[in-house]
């Protein structure tokens, strides 16, 4: 027997999603809303009508997230349905596996253009199983979600799928999305650690299971060139930050720190006198990009001298540089919160010298009582003579202004002093605390 489940016992998503690997931080109140507001009961199980189906499915968490994400397919990316379909049979010689979703080609209704992974809720797993899905048909983009995060593939090769910002619309193409004009406002809407749900560590991590892990290079000195190079970039727009600030603070007022707030409003201020940001693959030639990333680079070392030697030049070579790139792209680094570089750079050093060089790091909360209990003031010296991560100067620096684990803006001098400060500590030089 059906029944129509009643607004006091219906199951919400977030029930059903309970004590599994699935969430729903990538969809909005009114997506899930609407979805739950569907639901039926069949012997106390939850049910729906498939959106593409057409028929009663049980709700359980995989299926959750494929029926909000169709949803956002076919009202937000304007595919239609008799695009979309469910379960497609993909063949690997004699056996044949099933892709969550597949969007066929406009032009060409059996060929597969996008294929959609939500069965493998670990990004790991997920993505090993969507590029198997996308070799095996040439379906040249590739998502992969869980509901919290998400990611969205171009598939250059066999070997290599390269970070997009988007999926292209219903009228668009994947050249549309590539070469879209790209300034400070779209890397504010845009910033894949909120929009995507993940660290700078798990975008890291990302780029090791991808290139870095067989590239022949030092991991953390190329991850640092490379995260040294995009805040240069993103310096070189900061008079395109200061009116998007200014613009944003006149239109939120006390809602200025809530991001989705700054998101919606951002979206519709007019940058067309922004400068476009440099680091990005746009679909150029590999050796065109090493070029300008390498332009870029020296321009960095030109102006925070002393971090990097004078003749020092990204190593990686012109085939693993645009995969990394395209990870760190839609990063936003000039944060509210420095903690998304410490984080990251704790990795990078704990990998790279604890293992093989016998040395130990304090951990985060360990830290944060030496610097409230040493209690440092304002034109003090501080030195970390071992200073691997660099987290007892991140964190005195996070202490000095008031800012730790705060999500506000910090002043533009005090936010380029942390950036700088941290390269030169990592460098095991003086820190001088700010006067200001």
């Amino acid at each position: 027997m059906t029944e129509v489940a009643t607004t006091h016992e219906r199951l919400s998503l977030t029930d059903i999603l309970k004590d599994s690997n699935y969430s729903l931080g990538i969809f909005s109140e009114s997506e899930i809303k609407s979805l739950e507001s569907k639901i039926t009961l069949k012997n106390n199980k939850p049910y729906i009508e498939c959106i593409v189906r057409n028929k009663d499915i049980q709700l359980k968490p995989e299926e959750v997230v494929r029926q909000l994400y169709a949803h956002k397919l076919i009202n937000e990316y304007g595919y239609p349905k008799k695009r979309l379909k469910f379960e497609h049979g993909v063949q690997f010689g004699r056996q044949t596996k099933s892709a969550d979703i597949v969007i066929f080609d406009k032009d060409r209704p059996t060929v597969e253009y996008i294929i959609v992974e939500v069965k493998k809720p670990k990004l790991k797993d997920g993505k090993e199983q969507l590029k198997s899905y996308c070799n095996a048909t040439g379906a040249p983009i590739g998502i992969w979600t869980n509901g919290e995060q998400i990611s969205h593939y171009n598939r250059k090769d066999p070997n290599y799928f390269e970070d997009i910002t988007d999926i292209p619309n219903a009228d668009q193409t994947l050249q549309d999305i590539l070469n879209e004009r790209f300034t400070w406002r779209d890397l504010v809407v845009k910033d894949k650690i909120p929009n995507e749900g993940k660290s700078l560590k798990t975008i890291i991590l990302d780029m090791e299971d991808e290139v870095l892990a067989n590239a022949g290079v030092d991991v953390f000195e190329e991850v640092f060139k490379l995260i040294f190079t995009k805040l240069w970039d993103e310096m070189k727009s900061k008079e395109d930050k200061s009116f998007l600030d200014r613009r944003l603070k006149q239109l939120l007022k006390e809602n200025y720190a809530d991001y989705e707030a700054q998101k919606q409003a951002a979206q519709d201020i007019n940058d067309e006198g922004f400068r476009v940001l440099e680091f990005r693959n746009t679909g150029q030639s590999e050796g065109d990009l090493k070029t300008k990333i390498q332009k870029l680079f020296d321009e960095a070392k030109i102006e925070w001298q002393g971090v990097f030697a004078e003749g020092s030049t990204i190593n990686l070579s012109p085939s693993h540089l645009p995969v990394c790139v395209s990870k760190l792209q839609d990063v936003k680094l000039f944060n509210s919160n420095l903690q998304v570089i410490d984080e990251a750079f704790e990795y990078l050093v704990n990998k790279s010298s604890k293992g093989e060089k016998g040395q130990y790091f304090t951990p985060r909360h360990v830290i944060d009582m030496c610097v409230k209990m040493l209690n440092p003031k304002k034109g003090e010296y501080m030195i970390d003579t071992a200073s691997g991560s660099c987290g007892f100067t991140v964190h005195t620096i996070f202490q000095i202004t008031g800012h730790l684990f705060k999500n506000v803006e910090i002043k533009e001098e005090e936010k380029k002093m942390c950036y700088v400060y941290l390269a030169l500590n990592l460098m095991k030089k003086w820190c001088v605390l700010p006067e200001h």
